[in-house]
């Protein structure tokens, strides 16, 4: 058996959407994403702490949705994959940084802010979503299939 690969997460964008050329011709667009947990303590204090995440959106259609609809302090629920990726700093030593990554055939995105409405594809109005917008990287699969 496999194995799984999938992060979800709920938070507040840190910064507003990055975008960047690649090479090939392509766009990937980088997040900072706030997720926060609070509860108390024993001594009835509430108590908080905030996780950034570092998210890279490689997939053409959740891209432009992040850079059109998506601003500082946006609240977002995502699905990704986790992944570390190493790289060289200048001063030649070893780095490594891990993110959550939306493949380009992969990955999901709901804003959870509002329902804005836009031409963005696969973009559908779910029950129990609250009427905002749902982003999926996969192919849009409804189809009229009686069972």
């Amino acid at each position: 058996m496999s194995g799984l690969n999938k992060c979800c997460f709920i938070g507040n964008l840190g910064d507003d959407p990055e975008s960047r050329s690649l090479n090939n011709g392509g766009e990937v667009v980088n997040l900072r994403l706030a997720v926060s947990e609070s509860w108390k303590d024993k001594d009835g204090n509430r108590q908080e702490r905030t996780e950034w995440v570092r998210v890279t959106i490689f997939n053409e259609g959740l891209g432009k949705v992040a850079k059109s609809y998506l601003r500082k302090g946006s609240k977002v629920y995502l699905e990704g994959q986790l992944q570390t990726r190493k790289w060289t700093d200048q001063s030649g030593a070893d780095r490594y940084s891990t993110e959550v990554v939306l493949q380009r055939f992969r990955g999901e995105l709901v804003l959870l802010d509002s329902a804005k409405s836009g031409g963005a594809e696969n973009q559908s109005h779910e029950p129990g979503n609250g009427g905002n917008p749902h982003f999926s990287g996969g192919a849009d699969l409804d189809d009229d299939v009686s069972f």
